[in-house]
């Protein structure tokens, strides 16, 4: 398979990735806004109570979508026949969803983070697996064939180190939206997402590492030979 096209079947298999995690987490994340009856959560999100229908019908929605968007990575990395259309049915899904929950969120709150990080995630996503799509470039990346053992391995590190980096600055990123009487709420996750965020970083570098090395190692060897 040639460099270029490798890049970008690695590519596609990264931002997949990242959006079906964006979404599974962002769908979950809505609970609070959507269903919490937690008398703090209700003060925080009176902006929103008359329109909890929308949340609750986002956050079902997103989650789902955001399970199928791991099945569609799947099929994606195992080359199946309806991989392509599979997943761009689960991209405009999702950016429907996120795009109802950026709007809303913005109209009636007057801020959409971190839903609008999820929004772009999918728009961006659906935006390059159309590009892949388009004559020309749907040939030479064909997603009915199986990825090879270097894609599958580079993009998986690189969907963990960038979820990694997302989990352990989503104080920052997050914490504008979600601070309610002067704290930060998301600070009650704060052991759990450090952990898993560690773990992540740490795991994705040595997985997109040890590619590399496997590449100039091979690269050395047909030097060698040629010599």
């Amino acid at each position: 398979m040639k460099g270029s096209t490798k890049v970008l079947r690695v590519i596609a298999i990264l931002l997949l990735g990242m959006t079906a995690a964006m979404n599974l987490l962002g769908g979950t994340g809505t609970y609070c806004a959507a269903f919490s009856s937690n008398v703090g959560y209700r003060m925080a999100f009176k902006a929103i109570m008359d329109y909890r229908w929308i949340y609750q019908i986002v956050m079902v929605g997103t989650v789902i979508t955001g399970v199928a968007g791991i099945l569609a990575l799947i099929k994606v990395i195992r080359g199946k026949v309806n991989a392509f259309r599979f997943t761009m049915i689960v991209l405009i899904v999702g950016t429907l969803l996120g795009g109802t929950q950026f709007f809303a969120s913005m109209i009636l709150r007057g801020k959409a983070t971190p839903a609008n990080v999820k929004f772009f995630t999918n728009v961006v996503t659906l935006v390059y697996f159309f590009i892949l799509g388009l004559p020309g470039i749907k040939d030479k990346v064909d997603f009915s064939n199986p990825s090879d053992k270097s894609e599958k391995n580079s993009a998986g590190g690189l969907v963990a180190f960038l979820a990694g980096i997302t989990t352990l600055t989503i104080f920052s990123w997050a914490g504008p939206s979600h601070t309610f009487f002067g704290e930060n709420w998301v600070y009650v996750f704060e052991t759990p997402l450090v952990i898993v965020g560690t773990v992540l970083i740490v795991g994705g570098f040595l997985a997109v590492l040890r590619e590399i090395l496997n590449y100039l190692s091979e690269k050395a060897a047909m030097l060698e030979y040629k010599i």
